[in-house]
């Protein structure tokens, strides 16, 4: 088994985070066009803790290289199965995956928690992310190796692209309630509308 794990900050209130996190994959976000549709499965709050449970499956289109291909059977199409929990009380987001595709060859289990940095809880958010890997190749270690450090690999390189992608959401965002904001208040300020709502 291998682990890639990383920590970093996003200069955006959790809040902004929490919220923005359901449009991650969508339209605002040039770096994630390996994301070809996000499904949810199934969405319930817990009266009593306030807890927001939600299940998606991902899927996705990267291309892995020929040999493992080969040698696994792979395809470029995967679907990863997300679990995620919002606690509006504690102020987390933990999102637990595991892929799907070649689940019997290959586990990838992935836990990312977004919460209030501790520098600036009101401003800032800090994301943990730490994927477990494993090849099941029986008595390959080579081999195993080779996949388990190809996948850690790819984790680094879309760790990178996805906190720039994230912060174009993060920043859309901002722009686009700050906007509707605005109108709200020109029209609760607007001598015709107040007229017309008499």
């Amino acid at each position: 088994m291998k682990i890639f794990q990383q920590s970093t900050e996003f200069d955006y209130s959790w809040e902004e985070v929490s919220t923005s996190n359901w449009v991650k994959y969508g339209p605002w976000n040039e770096k994630t066009p390996h994301v070809i549709a996000v499904d949810t499965l199934n969405r319930t709050v817990d009266p009593a803790t306030g807890i927001l449970r939600t299940e998606r499956l991902i899927t996705c289109q990267q291309s892995t290289p020929k040999w493992i291909n080969s040698l696994l059977g792979g395809t470029d199409t995967s679907l990863v199965y997300e679990t995620s929990y919002v606690d509006p009380k504690a102020k987390t987001v933990t999102l637990c995956s595991m892929n799907m595709t070649m689940s019997d060859l290959l586990s990838v289990r992935e836990t990312c928690v977004y919460r209030p940095s501790s520098s600036a809880p009101h401003a800032k958010t800090t994301f943990q992310q730490r994927a477990e890997i494993t090849a099941f190749c029986g008595g390959w270690q080579k081999i195993r190796n080779s996949i388990e450090q190809f996948t850690v690999d790819r984790f680094q390189q879309n760790a990178a692209k996805g906190k720039e992608g994230f912060e174009m959401v993060l920043q859309r965002a901002r722009e686009v309630f700050s906007e509707q904001r605005e109108m709200i208040r020109m029209q609760n300020e607007s001598p015709i509308l107040q007229k017309a709502r008499i």
